[in-house]
C-alpha cells in the first residue's frame, strides 16, 4: 500500500492489533481491489472504508469480542459498538491523514453499518460489505476461525457456503466466495 492509503493503513495500525484484524484488513483490501476492478466503484471511498471498517473493535474488550460475531448466536449490541466506535475513529484517522473532507462522511456512514445493515446504501457500501465477508473464505481465515469458534474446518467451510446467497450483495462477490469455498474444500480434502 502506497500513498494516502498507506498513510491511512499506518494510522489504523494501533486499532487493528486485536482479533487478527491486521491480517483481516489486508485480505479484505486485496478482495476490494479485485471487486473494484470487476464491479467498478469509487476507490476513494471503498479502499479507506475497507482499511478502517474494523478499527472500532479496539473499543470492545477482548473478552467480549468473540461473543459479538461468528457462526451461531452472537450479541448484536456488542457488534454494534465496533461499528459506532469505528465510524468515530475513522473520521479522526481520515482527518489526520488529510483525506478529502468531502468523502469522510460517506466512508464513516459505510463503516457505521457495515455489519448490521442488511442492505447496502450504495454500490460502494456493497463492495465494502462483500470484501469484508470474502475474508471468511480465505485460506488464512480458515486457519483461524474454526479454531477460534471451536468447530471442524470442513463443517465450517460447508456452513460458509450456505451463507453466500444471504451475505453477498454483488454477483462478483458471490462468484468469488463460491470459488474460494471450493478451493478451501479442496485444500482441506488434501490435508
Amino acid at each position: 500500500m502506497e500513498g494516502i492509503y498507506g498513510t491511512i493503513y499506518r494510522l489504523a495500525g494501533p486499532y487493528l492489533d486485536t482479533r487478527d484484524n491486521d491480517l483481516h484488513t489486508r485480505i479484505a483490501y486485496s478482495f476490494a481491489l479485485k471487486l473494484l476492478e470487476l464491479e467498478g466503484g469509487d476507490e476513494k471511498i471503498v479502499i479507506p472504508a475497507v482499511l478502517l471498517h474494523d478499527v472500532g473493535w479496539k473499543a470492545v474488550p477482548e473478552e467480549l469480542q468473540l461473543k459479538a460475531f461468528g457462526p451461531g448466536n452472537y450479541n448484536l449490541e456488542i457488534n454494534r459498538i465496533h461499528e459506532v466506535e469505528g465510524a468515530k475513529i475513522s473520521r479522526d484517522l481520515l482527518h489526520q491523514a488529510g483525506y478529502d473532507p468531502a468523502l469522510v462522511d460517506q466512508i464513516a456512514e459505510i463503516i457505521l453499518g457495515h455489519d448490521s445493515r442488511q442492505k447496502a446504501i450504495s454500490h460502494d457500501d456493497a463492495l465494502v460489505k462483500d470484501s469484508d465477508k470474502l475474508w471468511r473464505f480465505s485460506r488464512e481465515a480458515i486457519r483461524i476461525d474454526p479454531r477460534r469458534f471451536r468447530v471442524d474446518s470442513v463443517a465450517h467451510v460447508v456452513w460458509l457456503g450456505r451463507q453466500i446467497d444471504g451475505w453477498f450483495l454483488t454477483a462478483t462477490g458471490k462468484n468469488m466466495a463460491l470459488a474460494e469455498q471450493k478451493l478451501r474444500l479442496l485444500e482441506l480434502s488434501m490435508a
